[in-house]
């Protein structure tokens, strides 16, 4: 085992990482900006370090600056939390070779489905279901029309490199074409640092079902369970849960079995997420591979038990499932998550200022995810989330009501949030029927308008 891990995050995510090193007895280093310096996750860790100035490329996205901070306190381990470096191959094998141990899947796994194009080959290889493709795309915009008639209308322009829903773009009819992959470049070079594109073909309405993966080091996977996260806005996960409602379960089952059949061969070997596309005719596709914690890992911990951070940094010591898990693992109850983010609640605009009110709420089956306080500021240089709140329940009637009266009694005032947008979600027909889609919100935003 490890004996100091620096965390290579922030807010929530660097929090969580603690909780669970505290749990297992490792010293924990925090890294800040000056953006966060008055973060309360800094107190939670052993010791904090500054990374650097406020925006992200210059902090806790430098490699550099996080190796060097990894150096100065004598840590032997880096986790990196879920985003920033948390999928950067370069940045694994530098912590491989100059401070000892990523907390994480292979640098070969993370660069092998990091490239969301070859991924989806090397899965169609194995036999699992994927939609229309193309390779990634350069400047060349005949190619870039030649590949767009192959795939066929409508589709979608998706970074290469990269995820969390940045970059992606709709395409409906070739007219559109030219300035939806300019405006895609310039969005993910922004994001990731390379602009490479490919285009996939947009399925309508789909559900997204992805399915929480643990594999060792020793050539076992196991998967536990799947989460629906189909309320999504502009293509950003907004409410998850699981077990997914309304699909078969023996349909499920046999897709999980014949994932963990496939990673099992290709010799995957930490926690990940195979993310699903189901169709209105009940067909999945494989549309990508994370190699990190999720956002939403919460809700299979809720329904499983199972500690996820604890279990991952284990893995990467060495140990096997075998002594980590029960044999058996059943799903408990219904688990919902909620993202609550700084943005205007109609709009979805970015809200920035200080939290002059911020009370999250307490309840039976209630779990908060934070990185703020009262006091802290909400600043343009991160992304909006302000705290995830999970609620578990025997039901999912009953995890539905849990959530919205934890949402009901969260408290926020300084910066706008969209808890009345998530609150009118939970209240819609179709979602409490389990109809859910990945445009379900936006019909329900239109539908309030």
């Amino acid at each position: 085992m490890v004996h100091k891990v620096v965390v290579a995050n922030r807010r929530a995510a660097a929090a969580r990482v603690i909780r669970a090193l505290r749990g297992l007895g490792i010293r924990s280093v925090a890294l800040y900006s000056d953006a966060d310096a008055d973060a309360p996750y800094l107190a939670e860790a052993d010791e904090a370090v500054r990374v650097g100035p406020a925006p992200a490329a210059a902090s806790y996205l430098n490699r550099d600056a996080v190796i060097e901070a990894a150096r100065s306190v004598g840590a032997d381990a880096v986790h990196p939390g879920y985003g920033f470096l948390a999928e950067d191959p370069a940045f694994a094998e530098r912590v491989e070779l100059e401070i000892g141990r990523f907390i994480g899947p292979s640098p070969s796994w993370i660069a092998r489905m990091g490239h969301k194009p070859r991924a989806r080959a090397l899965m169609a290889r194995h036999g699992l279901a994927v939609g229309g493709g193309s390779e990634p795309l350069g400047d060349d915009d005949a190619a870039l029309f030649l590949e767009a008639e192959r795939v066929g209308y409508p589709l979608i322009v998706k970074p290469a490199l990269g995820g969390g829903g940045i970059g992606m773009v709709v395409v409906r009819h070739a007219g559109e074409l030219a300035a939806a992959a300019r405006r895609a470049r310039s969005t993910v070079r922004r994001a990731f640092g390379n602009d490479a594109i490919y285009l996939e073909r947009l399925v309508e309405r789909p559900r997204h079902i992805e399915l929480q993966i643990v594999a060792d080091r020793h050539g076992t996977v196991r998967t536990l369970f799947e989460r629906d996260c189909s309320l999504q806005r502009r293509h950003q996960k907004l409410i998850e849960e699981g077990p997914a409602p309304a699909i078969d379960r023996a349909a499920l089952d046999a897709l999980t079995g014949r994932v963990a059949a496939v990673l099992a061969d290709i010799g995957y070997d930490s926690i990940g997420t195979v993310e699903t596309l189901l169709d209105a005719d009940g067909n999945f596709r494989f549309i990508e591979m994370n190699t990190r914690l999720q956002v939403e890992h919460g809700v299979t911990e809720a329904i499983t038990g199972v500690d996820l951070v604890a279990t991952q940094i284990r893995i990467a010591a060495g140990e096997r499932l075998a002594d980590l898990l029960p044999t058996t693992i059943a799903a408990t109850g219904h688990a919902i998550e909620a993202r609550v983010c700084a943005e205007d609640p109609d709009r979805f605009l970015p809200s920035t200022g200080v939290l002059e009110v911020f009370r999250p709420p307490a309840g039976p089956g209630v779990r908060i995810e934070t990185g703020f306080a009262e006091g802290n500021a909400v600043t343009p240089h991160y992304d909006s989330l302000l705290a995830k709140v999970i609620a578990h329940g025997d039901t999912r009637a009953q995890a539905i009501a849990r959530l919205d009266a934890a949402l009901a009694g969260f408290a926020v005032a300084g910066v706008h949030s969209n808890i009345p947008a998530l609150r009118r979600a939970l209240a819609s027909p179709a979602f409490q029927a389990g109809r859910v889609h990945t445009g379900l919100l936006a019909e329900i935003g239109e539908h309030q308008a």
